[in-house]
């Protein structure tokens, strides 16, 4: 009834956000079904649901209840598909909880499994033109792309993964060591979708190298570093960017640094306040983005500018630039530990 795998999704009514996002994360379900001890439904918790609690400042340790929706729409279990993709289209859900007349959860409506893949009209441009000097000697002979993990480089997986999500056309810009790049993808028919290159003379930065496109993607295109391995699903993302009408959409990842000293608060010599050892909680840029292709119009052709003072010029010019809560897996491979730590969170399976 539904999925198979429905029961992955279950999470206790007990549980924190950190377990609803480990959950989600095992699942892959894009939704936990909160349940008491007989597994009757309490609630769910979706993607978003988890983004709006981080964008709140709750913490991962914070209980799921405070993001829980007490009231989701459910299916009773005769109801026939059809209807129940129009109940979802309408609705614009793509997750329906299966439950009896008492609550029991009997099963899942997963839309992506009831529907055929569908191809996105967007494209994905890849930055993989920097030297990864934090990475040597790796990268003495072998651009950081292409590094290996679990078995293939990274920037296979990223072209994977983003085909998984109905992406098939791609730019990346190269510059250092490009031409293995080149020579590894060629025109990306080995993947099934099709790839052009950005040559980049001299490095330009994330925003100047999207000045080189030839061609104006006529939809909202993903912009993502080829160093980053992560679990996102870009076309959430994309949805996501369209839904909130932005320009420029900015994936950030929580970062938590506690000091490790007291702090005194004071108003000119006067003590007004003190906080022990308290933790500092911020968003740091992931290196993925959603843009529109009318942010094209505020760079310069062969103009060196960076992401954030791209941002910053949409910003300036009241374009909505907006950011993408991640608490999907990530790991931005810049130094030879996150190499390591890349590795070991994706053993290749040939040595298995």
């Amino acid at each position: 009834m539904g999925i198979e795998n429905w029961r992955d999704a279950l999470l206790d009514s007990e549980a924190t956000i950190g377990e609803a996002v480990a959950s989600l994360d095992r699942s892959a379900l894009q939704i936990a079904l909160v349940t008491d001890g007989d597994e009757r439904l309490v609630g769910t918790i979706t993607d978003g649901d988890i983004r709006r609690g981080l964008l709140r400042g709750l913490s991962l340790d914070a209980p799921a209840s405070e993001i829980t929706h007490a009231e989701p729409m459910v299916v009773p279990p005769s109801l026939d598909g059809e209807i129940v993709l129009q109940i979802m289209s309408a609705n614009k859900i793509h997750q329906l909880p299966i439950v009896d007349e008492a609550r029991n959860v009997l099963g899942l409506h997963v839309w992506d499994a009831m529907q055929t893949p569908t191809r996105r009209p967007n494209t994905m441009v890849v930055m993989a033109g920097g030297k990864g000097t934090r990475l040597r000697p790796h990268t003495e002979n072998c651009p950081k792309p292409l590094l290996p993990i679990a078995g293939k480089p990274m920037l296979e997986h990223i072209i994977e993964r983003a085909r998984l999500a109905g992406i098939e056309r791609f730019y990346i810009s190269v510059h250092y060591l490009g031409h293995m790049i080149e020579e590894h993808f060629g025109d990306g028919s080995e993947w099934g979708v099709s790839i052009e290159y950005i040559r980049e003379d001299a490095p330009l930065g994330t925003g100047g190298a999207l000045s080189l496109l030839e061609e104006r993607p006529d939809a909202p295109f993903v912009v993502t570093n080829g160093d980053v391995m992560t679990d996102v699903g870009y076309g959430e993302m994309i949805d996501y960017h369209v839904l909130h009408r932005a320009t420029g959409t900015m994936a950030v990842r929580n970062h938590e640094i506690r000091n490790e000293f007291g702090v005194v608060h004071t108003s000119g010599v006067d003590i007004t306040g003190f906080e022990e050892k308290p933790l500092v909680r911020s968003h740091v840029n992931a290196g993925i983005y959603v843009l529109d292709p009318s942010v094209l119009d505020c760079l310069s052709p062969g103009k060196h500018c960076d992401m954030p003072t791209l941002f910053e010029r949409l910003r300036q010019h009241n374009h909505r630039t907006i950011v993408y809560p991640l608490h999907e897996k990530w790991i931005d491979v810049g130094r030879p530990d996150d190499l390591q730590l890349a590795r070991l969170a994706n053993p290749d399976p040939r040595s298995e």
